[in-house]
């Protein structure tokens, strides 16, 4: 992997939390995420990172929203991406201010993507890291990537596969020369 992740201090850790809670809370409150200003956080907490937020309810899912670009400071991307899948999942409605104090948050930062070489869907089977990998897929215009946290519920790489492409748009069976698939590792708070 070209890109390993820093080990997060507890003390970063709780920050970064703190922030996706407080972004949602200002969601509730103001209909807009939570305004961070990077250069008041640690500096670990200002390189930029892609990131994921996941809300859950009682161990169901209830928003994910994130970006695989990193394009802004990681304290920025939570308060964005915090209020994105607390208000703006197309899967569910916005979060109600009775559901709020049942949210579990998680917070995936993302490694680098790193592309994987194969030549057929089978070689693509072999590469693939279960547990470890996210994956990004893509195909002309479609486009989905599953968290590594997706294999609790997925185990097998081929039924693993077969969830990104319909999480792309495409059949489950679906197969071309032209599919590209990167893999990414994540670091959860």
């Amino acid at each position: 992997m070209s890109d390993v992740l820093p080990a997060f201090s507890l003390e970063h850790r709780a920050e970064l939390l703190k922030i996706a809670t407080a972004s949602i809370k200002n969601g509730l409150r103001y209909h807009q995420p939570l305004a961070v200003l990077p250069e008041e956080h640690p500096v670990e907490l200002r390189e930029p990172r892609a990131v994921f937020v996941t809300l859950t309810i009682d161990g169901e899912l209830r928003g994910c929203v994130g970006t695989l670009e990193a394009n802004r400071a990681l304290v920025a991307n939570v308060a964005t991406y915090a209020f994105a899948a607390a208000f703006s999942d197309t899967r569910f409605p916005p979060l109600t201010a009775a559901e709020a104090p049942q949210v579990k948050i998680q917070i995936s930062i993302l490694s680098e993507l790193e592309p994987i070489w194969f030549k057929s869907e089978a070689e693509l089977l072999t590469h693939i890291r279960a547990g470890v990998d996210g994956l990004l897929l893509e195909e002309r215009n479609c486009r989905g990537t599953l968290l590594p946290t997706v294999w609790q519920d997925i185990p097998n790489p081929r039924n693993f596969l077969e969830r990104l492409k319909m999480k792309a748009g495409l059949p489950p069976n679906y197969w071309s020369d032209s599919v590209q698939v990167h893999r990414y590792t994540t670091t959860c708070l």
